[in-house]
């Protein structure tokens, strides 16, 4: 049955961690991108229960660099009113472009992408270089993207991250989900293709639940799951390209006998599976 939902391929919002920065625990979000932090954070054990946030008087007391790491703790455990207290409570101290771009990441993981839009602006102004904070900047404005020129935005600026950090896979997934909802496909499927490369596990961690929200017609959807199916067929993912080529199937693809044709489906023309299904046909559901 096809993927009726598609309203998030891979925005998964990898908000884009500061370069020292170790992964933290990543927050999906409607459709797609990275989030990024910057200072390593480990998660509590789950029978730990998490500490309360430092009072005001105690935050006065603390300094910039203690007052960022109580701002990691407590968005580690999901209190992201808490942690955008401690981060501009140390901003306070220290201004930082890092601070500015952790208030961003919890802005978007409460789905505040306004507020997020403007500390990430705040963070690339303080430190045009931050392709972390360009990232979520991206980020705010692909959350809105029920605006086209909020969409243009997202795009523009996701490409000015991977000009600073052209080796961050999730750079380029984020991008391509936001090339797939523009309805530039190949540009789409060749961004996914360079996180790939960059990251041969990340499809693995990447949530396939679809991005067809913002593909409003059976046509788009059905080509937006035949480049896919095509991209998984050369990287050798046959699950995943069969899955996608029934999807295409059902929403009509019209061009479907390409598959004979086109060298990246050379393989999976061994699998039985695929035959089977090019033989079947599932019928077209309108």
């Amino acid at each position: 049955m096809a993927v009726r939902s598609l309203t998030a391929i891979f925005f998964i919002l990898f908000a884009a961690l500061a370069p020292e920065a170790a992964s933290a625990a990543q927050t999906p979000a409607n459709p797609g991108a990275g989030l990024s932090q910057s200072a390593p954070v480990q998660a509590p054990e789950a029978s730990v229960p998490v500490a309360p946030p430092p009072t005001l008087a105690a935050m006065r007391a603390m300094t910039a660099d203690q007052l960022d790491a109580e701002g990691d703790r407590l968005r580690v455990g999901k209190d992201y009113l808490s942690a955008i207290d401690c981060y501009r409570a140390a901003i306070s101290k220290h201004s930082s472009a890092q601070y500015y771009n952790k208030i961003a990441i919890a802005e978007l993981q409460l789905r505040h992408p306004a507020e997020a839009e403007k500390a990430a602006k705040k963070a690339v102004r303080k430190d045009k270089h931050m392709a972390e904070a360009w990232n979520n900047l991206a980020v705010s404005y692909y959350m809105r993207t029920s605006s086209p020129h909020h969409l243009e935005d997202a795009i523009r600026t996701y490409q000015r991250a991977i000009s600073l950090k052209p080796e961050s896979a999730s750079f380029h997934n984020n991008l391509a989900t936001a090339y797939m909802d523009d309805k530039q496909f190949e540009r789409g499927v060749a961004e996914y293709r360079k996180a790939f490369e960059l990251d041969p596990d990340f499809f693995e961690r990447a949530s396939l639940n679809g991005i067809s929200a913002h593909l409003s017609s059976p046509r788009d959807r059905a080509q937006y799951f035949f480049v896919m199916a095509r991209l998984f067929a050369s990287i050798g993912d046959l699950d995943r390209c069969l899955h996608f080529l029934r999807g295409a199937m059902e929403d009509g693809y019209p061009q479907i006998d390409e598959v004979y044709h086109d060298k990246e489906f050379a393989q999976a023309m061994n699998d039985e599976r695929f035959v089977t299904l090019l033989k079947e046909r599932p019928v077209a559901v309108q």
